[in-house]
Order: structure tokens, then sequence, then C-alpha cells
């Protein structure tokens, strides 16, 4: 899915290329790393090379501006980078996991950065989390999180994080997972101290993805964990939702999928669970529809109901663009957010596996707009690959368009933007985006940002994964 030469004496330890100072108070809006009233793209690279440390990892921010994002206007950061704790060592992918908000309640968005195979001391592959601080110049100096002492090698603890407040008192929350361990950071954090407060999340046993959004209206987030069955990575879905004194676990039995975003699609004021369900149908797995499908759960008060009929749509539903074939991957990536200013969040969905004419697995993103009777599938539905017209580039075998999607309105038009991870852009990466509009999408002013842009070097993966 939308899933070079990074200037190592200066880039990768003095991170900033370029930003605009911010005049006026900071913006507050979760994205905006400078306050300066546009929110910005922030994308890893978590195969970057970082001197001789291959598959280091760096992560990427593009500022926004009124005329949308450029390579010209940006940072790159590693853990080289002056002020980011840590050092780059050879496959710590820094930057596997991202998710932006303001933690320190300064008015400048932050930023959480994974390195899902950090290694600390003796114990291999652990993982590790950092929060990169926002200011007037963007993101600069960065805090580690707590670390927890019991986690196994090869864990991958960061694999997955979001944040949100989840207690509704204001504050910014984060919670990080990974195999065998799921944490949760309260808020208000400082750049001292960070967190408040930090403990494990006990009725969890696999979980490598966390989704988080409103879906009961109530002013706090819940906390969506796709738990890890055998053969299934999305096979039981469990949140946690904050009653005014704890948090208390639902399940949602008849769900399956992973990843996931929340938005609301029908603007009803509570927000809907998006899930992908990229993987064919097989033996362990018997549920979903060949070459993938996403599920949508309506909230309510109470949250989804689990007894509903969730909203199914696949590359085989009436209206949708394709057919769905064995190893498409639809549902690999999906994002939430609205793409042409109408208050209903629209859908996109990426099928980086997706075959265009000769070019295999050269990928393809959908969007679905959202109403008052939820998502259509009738009308407005349409699909964009690198051979649509004023897309850049071209669809090439193993591109993997769509390796990651994400829905941010970076020119502060009122309309979320779409960018677009292309995992395989030249086997090393990149990243493309399209501008939201009263109409949807539109490719006019379109981009592609390719590694050599950006200066990173080493197989990169740059646009694996965007922040949310």
């Amino acid at each position: 899915m939308r899933k070079r030469t990074l200037l190592l004496a200066a880039t990768l330890t003095a991170g900033l290329l370029t930003s605009t100072p911010a005049t006026a108070a900071p913006s507050g809006l979760a994205g905006d790393f400078n306050g300066d009233g546009y929110r910005d793209v922030a994308a890893g690279a978590p195969c970057a090379d970082v001197g001789s440390a291959s598959c280091a990892g760096a992560v990427v921010v593009l500022y926004g501006s009124a005329s949308g994002v450029s390579a010209a206007r940006r940072a790159v950061l590693t853990q080289n980078s002056a002020g980011v704790p840590g050092t780059a060592e050879p496959g710590d992918l820094f930057g596997s996991a991202l998710a932006t908000g303001d933690l320190d309640r300064d008015g400048y968005s932050d930023l959480v950065v994974g390195a899902s195979n950090e290694s600390i001391g003796d114990r291999d592959g652990i993982g590790s989390g950092t929060v990169l601080w926002g200011s007037a110049s963007g993101l600069t100096s960065g805090k580690g999180l707590p670390q927890p002492s019991t986690l196994a090698e090869y864990g991958g603890f960061s694999r997955g994080i979001a944040t949100g407040d989840f207690e509704g008192d204001g504050d910014t929350d984060v919670t990080l997972t990974g195999q065998n361990h799921t944490r949760l950071y309260r808020g208000p954090f400082t750049r001292t101290a960070g967190p408040s407060s930090h403990s494990g999340v006990g009725e969890l046993g696999t979980t490598f993805e966390v989704i988080a959004g409103d879906l009961t209206g109530d002013g706090a987030a819940e906390r969506v964990y796709p738990f890890n069955v055998d053969g299934d990575t999305g096979g039981q879905i469990n949140y946690f939702r904050w009653t005014g004194m704890t948090y208390k676990m639902a399940e949602l039995p008849n769900a399956d999928g992973y990843p996931g975003s929340i938005g609301d699609i029908n603007r009803d004021g509570y927000g809907d669970l998006v899930l992908g369900d990229p993987t064919d149908p097989y033996d362990l797995k018997p549920g979903g529809h060949k070459g993938g499908q996403i599920t949508v759960w309506y909230g309510g008060p109470n949250g989804p109901d689990p007894a509903q009929q969730p909203g199914v749509v696949h590359q085989d539903t009436a209206g949708v663009p394709g057919a769905g074939e064995a190893d498409d991957r639809f549902g690999s990536a999906v994002s939430t957010g609205d793409i042409n200013g109408d208050g209903y969040a629209d859908v996109v969905v990426s099928a980086p596996g997706e075959d265009v004419g000769t070019a295999r697995d050269a990928g393809s993103v959908t969007v679905l707009f959202g109403s008052a009777a939820g998502l259509k599938t009738s009308s407005g539905v349409k699909s964009y690959t690198q051979d649509t017209a004023g897309v850049p580039g071209s669809a090439e075998s193993g591109d993997s368009f769509g390796s990651s999607v994400g829905l941010t309105d970076v020119t502060r038009d009122g309309r979320a933007d779409l960018v677009i991870g292309v995992g395989g852009e030249n086997s090393t990466g990149g990243l493309w985006t399209l501008r939201g509009s009263a109409s949807g999408l539109t490719t006019s002013g379109a981009q592609g940002i390719t590694t050599t842009a950006v200066s990173l070097k080493g197989g990169a993966s740059f646009g694996a994964v965007v922040a949310q």
C-alpha cells in the first residue's frame, strides 16, 4: 500500500532542512508540528540507512502550506539527529510506526515514533517508542517513553501506536502495542519527565495494532485492539472504553480485520470503525472475501452494537471498480477523513497487490464517500493507480501503490488531502499526494516524492507508514 543520500553530515545530525517558524500563537492542530496552522505529513522510512547502519530507520516530515507539501520543505530525523534519544543501529526500524498529538499541551503537535526492532541491552529486537516534540521550528528534541522491563526478545513493541484523549480529561494519552505487551501512557506529558503515569494493559495477549477514536460520542477516545488468534492476526476485536472511573473492555465477536480507522461516516456524532481484512479466505480463516474487503461497524452511545450487520465492501461490490482477485490485498491500509468538505467522513482503501495491466502488484487506492445513510457504494466510488491520468509516475510491477494511506488537510481548505505510500517505488519507496476538493480527490497539483528527493539511503521503505 501506499505502504538518498541522507545528507548524513547535515541532515541526519541536524534533523531539519527547512521549516517556516510560526509567528503567531501555535495552532494546536494535531499534526501541525511547527504551529503555523497547516497540518504536516510524517512518513516513516524504517529501512533507511544511517551512515553504515543499514535499516536503522528515519522519519521524513513534509511541512504543510497553502500549496500543499513539497520535498523542499522537509525534515529528516533519525536516532543520530541532534536531540533525538538513542543511537542509529542496524535493524532498529526507527519510523516503523507513527502517531501525532499535542502531548505536552503547548499548542504544537508532537510525533510518537516506533522503532519496533530496537535492542535494549542484551535483549534483541524488543522495540521502543520515542516522542519528538513540536516547536516553532518543527520537530526537534525528543524523549524516550518508559520501557517495560518484561518485554520478550523480538517482541516488536511499538509496532502499533495510537494517541487520543482516552479518559476525556483534555489530556492526550498514548498506547503502544507489541507481540506480548500493550501499554498505556497517560497525559499530560512533560519534556523532562514524559508521561504523568504509565501501566500495562491487561486482558490482552498478542497485539500488533491499535486503532483509536471516539465511538461513543462522549469525548473520550476508545482504544481498539485487534487480537491475534492462530492463523488470523485480526481474528478478535476488543476495545476499551472509559466509563468515568475506569476502563471497560468490550468485544465485537463477529468483527475481523487489521488494520483500521475511525471516522464519523454518517455524521450522527458517533465514530464508526472501519476494519481492513486484506487476507484471502483459507482453511484457518474461512471468512472474508477473495482479494480482501473492509467492514464498517457503526458507532453509538454504547459503542458499536455487536449484533449489527456491518457494512461490507470489496471489489466485487456493485459500483466498486475492479474485481476481487487473489492477493489483491484490498483493505491492507485504510484511512478516514472528509475529502469533499461535506461533513461526512470518507474512506480510502488500498490494494497494494492489485495488478494494473501487465504490471503485477502495481497497487491501487479506492475512495468511498460517507453519507447520512452510511458508506456509499452505488455512486461516486473511484479508484486511482499510477496509470490514472494526472497521477505522477506509471504503474510498474512491485510498486505497491497504497502501502500506506493517510487523509489529512495539509492546505487548510477544510478538505482532507490523500497521502499515499508507494513502498516499492524504485525498490526504495515514495510518497504521493492527491488534493481534496468539493468534488472529491483531484489530480491537479498531484505530486510524487521519491527517496532521491528527500535524500534517503539504502532500502528505505519510504512511505511504508504515514502518521494518522
